[in-house]
């Protein structure tokens, strides 16, 4: 009755349990607290979810916002149901426990009265030597003697000696077990056939025989089983040698195609350098000409003011007269500096050059592998084609980079980006080769305190970050502009692609790897491995965009494409009147910050990108925190009719 009662409240007791657990932890609630919205968790839960916030206090489980951060009470009603949860648990534990104590205490006894000598039924002090099942007794040497001399024992069936002989009768009818039923796996006596009839019985000799058979026939089996386990395990381990082997060949013939690859690009990079290198020498050397020629036009206007000087202190009328005459004669003409250039159709197709390199192999390293089923087809032998197509341009696109639209009707200029670079010699536009296909790199450390010191160290250096002036922040300042191959078909570029907007029709782009076709989306032209970096942008009208950082890698296509939707972007939105902080499809909803400039700070090797309002001074909008792993871009999104955003272009 009691086994009944608790079998029909455990279903109770599980759901019980099941609502008193905390939605941080999933275990029963500890020291459980309510928030305002009714949720409860666990006190420790809830501190570490909200241990970094300073503002934006949410419940972790219906999302309900709270304006500033509650009082949290300890709930004292569910402590104590947790508490009698608990002990009901307890208490079945024990009672299981006590249950299985007594069943080990019963196999010890068996096991001692096994062990120990069976006596003599008739004299009750010598050892039985065997057991008459036929008497139910057991005798020693001297009084087992009749059941062999005696006809009258002759058919009296002996055995070794059995301590409990009870074991071998049947209960019910006080008969020695004669047979053995297969159906319900029990010994039977002559009487209990009547009852299991139905059933097939054999004598207890047969069933013994045939159950030594089939455990015979199982072991054989399990011998078969255990070495063909043995087989396929030194079957997996050859596999796993021979891919090792395999994956090391491949590994030394990839490593030695990347190597012709960089040898490729490195000597590309020197052809683009000497070019450069020898159009700046044809210049300097005519500078140099110019320089001497000018300095032999000063030294003559230097000589010939000396003689004037000279005449004017001459006394004599007649010789001032003869000199100033000869010095009236003699002219000079003005110093003349010819308009000597560097031919920039050299530079800018050595620049393009390098510029299309750098999209090929973008385009081929992030390119999908589903993409490209000729190259399952066609395996390499030679080089790789990419290396044939390093010195010609992509046939059919125009260049990366900024260029002008159609509609302006003038020729293509390429110029910003170049005089960008010309005018800061020391900015480099690293190349991204795509994002590797596993997570974070690994920082080195495998205990906890390590980690916790570089916690502490990144939001040490966030707040040393947040603490600076505009001023202090201006000398990370990183002059931005749009990169026109990455431009929807509705965003329209202008001021020398540092604004953006929404275009009332399509404005037709030409197809580009790089270019976005799914949402309204332009990235930055430059991209940002290492070091820090601060720009701004101008928000002319906020209704529907976004602000953010991402990938080099981020799709293109579909609804993923969008920023914040994906773990390759990082973005702060505002959609009409709400603001919301965007990242892998989560959003946090944010206070509204009324400003029409926005700070955007990162640091790359400290793993974080800050968010900031720009006005008399710089509020915190969010802080993203992360580990970087490929080239950053800046990015943007605009989607209702008159959004503008615009470049702030700061001096370095």
């Amino acid at each position: 009755m009691a086994a009944l009662t608790r079998a029909s409240s455990e279903p109770s007791l599980a759901a019980l349990e099941e609502e008193l657990t905390c939605s941080i932890c999933l275990s029963l609630f500890n020291s459980p607290v309510t928030v305002p919205c009714g949720h409860n968790f666990c006190t420790s839960c809830l501190e570490l979810t909200w241990a970094e916030l300073e503002a934006g206090f949410s419940c972790p489980q219906c999302r309900a916002t709270f304006a500033g951060r509650p009082q949290l009470r300890k709930n004292t009603v569910l402590c104590r149901v947790v508490e009698q949860l608990q002990g009901c648990a307890g208490g079945e534990q024990q009672q299981q426990q006590q249950r299985q104590e007594d069943e080990d205490e019963e196999d010890e006894a068996v096991a001692e009265e096994a062990a120990a000598p069976v006596c003599c039924d008739s004299c009750l002090q010598a050892q039985a030597v065997q057991t008459c099942l036929t008497c139910m007794a057991s005798f020693c040497a001297e009084h087992l003697r009749p059941h062999h001399e005696s006809p009258a024992f002759r058919d009296h069936q002996l055995c070794p000696p059995v301590h409990d002989l009870q074991q071998r009768k049947c209960s019910q009818h006080n008969k020695l077990f004669e047979f053995f039923c297969r159906q319900h796996g029990t010994c039977i006596c002559s009487l209990c056939l009547l009852s299991h009839k139905l059933c097939h019985a054999s004598p207890l000799q047969q069933a013994k025989a045939d159950a030594e058979s089939a455990l015979k026939k199982k072991l054989t089996e399990l011998h078969n089983q255990s070495e063909k386990a043995t087989r396929a395990m030194n079957s997996v381990r050859t596999s796993q040698s021979q891919a090792a082997e395999t994956a090391a060949r491949k590994r030394d013939l990839m490593r030695n195609e990347f190597l012709e690859i960089k040898a490729l690009i490195e000597e590309k990079e020197n052809q683009i350098f000497k070019v450069i290198t020898e159009e700046e020498k044809r210049v300097c050397n005519k500078f140099d000409y110019i320089y001497t020629v000018l300095g032999s036009k000063k030294n003559e206007i230097q000589s010939l003011r000396d003689q004037i000087e000279m005449a004017l202190t001459e006394h004599d009328d007649v010789l001032f007269l003869k000199r100033a005459a000869a010095l009236q004669r003699a002219s000079t003409k003005e110093a003349f500096v010819p308009v000597i250039e560097m031919d920039q159709n050299l530079i800018h197709t050595a620049y393009q050059s390098a510029i299309n390199l750098k999209e090929i192999v973008k385009h081929t390293v992030s390119q999908p592998k589903e993409k490209r089923p000729e190259e399952k087809q066609t395996p390499r032998k030679t080089k790789p084609p990419q290396a044939a197509a390093l010195n010609r341009p992509i046939p059919g696109k125009k260049p990366p980079g900024p260029q002008r639209t159609c509609k302006e009707k003038k020729p293509c200029q390429v110029q910003e980006p170049l005089q960008e670079e010309a005018d800061n010699p020391d900015k480099k536009f690293p190349i991204s080769f795509g994002a590797p296909s596993t997570g974070a790199p690994s920082t080195g450390t495998s205990t906890g305190a390590p980690k916790a010191a570089a916690a502490a160290n990144t939001k040490d250096l966030i707040s040393s970050f947040l603490q600076k002036d505009r001023e202090e922040l201006l000398q990370y300042a990183a002059n931005i502009t749009l990169d026109f191959n990455t431009a929807h078909n509705k965003v329209l570029l202008s001021d020398r692609y540092t604004k953006m907007s929404v275009s009332d029709t399509p404005l037709n782009y030409n197809h580009h790897p790089q270019r976005f076709t799914y949402c309204s989306q332009v990235l930055g032209f430059q991209c940002f491995k290492r070091g820090v970096h601060y720009w701004e942008v101008e928000l002319q009208q906020k209704n529907f965009c976004a602000i953010g950082i991402c990938y080099g890698s981020m799709d293109r296509e579909g609804p993923d494409s969008r920023l914040g939707r994906n773990s390759s972007s990082w973005c702060i939105e505002w959609f009409n009147s709400k603001i919301s902080a965007w990242h892998n499809d989560v959003e946090k909803n944010l206070p509204n910050v009324k400003a029409t400039k926005i700070g955007v700070l990162l640091h790359c090797e400290g793993g974080f990108v800050i968010f900031l309002a720009v006005g008399e001074k710089l509020n915190l909008i969010y802080k993203f925190k992360t580990q970087f792993t490929e080239a950053l871009y800046p990015a943007f999104w605009v989607f209702s009719s008159g959004t503008v955003l615009s470049l702030c272009q700061m001096k370095q």
